[in-house]
């Protein structure tokens, strides 16, 4: 799926690839698209866990650490999921069928974005972060640059000039200042 995308990929270089039959992939998945999915959640950067930790204990850490964090694993994240889901928007039947399938599955890419909202309301809620900041734009702003940063990084087929760390250090302050509580 890295090497040619989900659209070029079929369910027997899947199969080949992973030591299996056919028959034997249809046993624990209903089709391609609910592979793609599982390879999401089981073998890329575990950003979703980690929006999940936070949002459970919301407090435990600071602010800017979490979003600092958060930043360097959406990178990973995008720059790993990139070439795999561009693809789907070459086919448009291809990508009507894995939307239906990420509806059944109850899942999608707005799942990231949700969960670092729901972050940000509790620490919004706790008195953390301004009371009047919009959790969601506020969320939409730092995964959007992730993927901006990550795209770019595909496109490219280089390192962006500024390191990953310097990065989200500086996307975390940005987020912040914008949602800062002012004395």
């Amino acid at each position: 799926m890295r090497s040619l995308g989900l659209a070029r990929t079929t369910t027997k270089e899947i199969a080949r690839a992973a030591g299996c039959s056919e028959a034997a992939l249809y046993k624990h998945f209903k089709n391609k698209e609910e592979i793609f999915v599982r390879v999401l959640e089981d073998r890329l950067p575990r950003i979703v866990p980690l929006l999940a930790d936070l949002t459970d204990d919301p407090g435990g850490r600071v602010v800017r650490d979490c979003l600092t964090d958060i930043a360097r694993h959406a990178v990973h994240f995008y720059e790993s999921t990139t070439p795999i889901a561009a693809s789907l928007f070459a086919e448009p039947a291809l990508l009507q069928r894995h939307r239906e399938a990420l509806r059944a599955l109850e899942t999608g890419p707005d799942t990231l974005l949700t969960s670092l909202a729901t972050y940000l309301r509790a620490e919004r809620g706790a008195g953390r972060i301004a009371p009047g900041a919009d959790p969601r734009a506020a969320a939409a702003l730092l995964l959007g640059a992730c993927f901006q940063r990550a795209f770019l990084r595909c496109f490219w087929d280089k390192e962006p000039p500024q390191p990953l760390d310097e990065f989200a250090t500086a996307l975390a302050d940005t987020v912040l200042e914008g949602v800062a509580v002012r004395s």
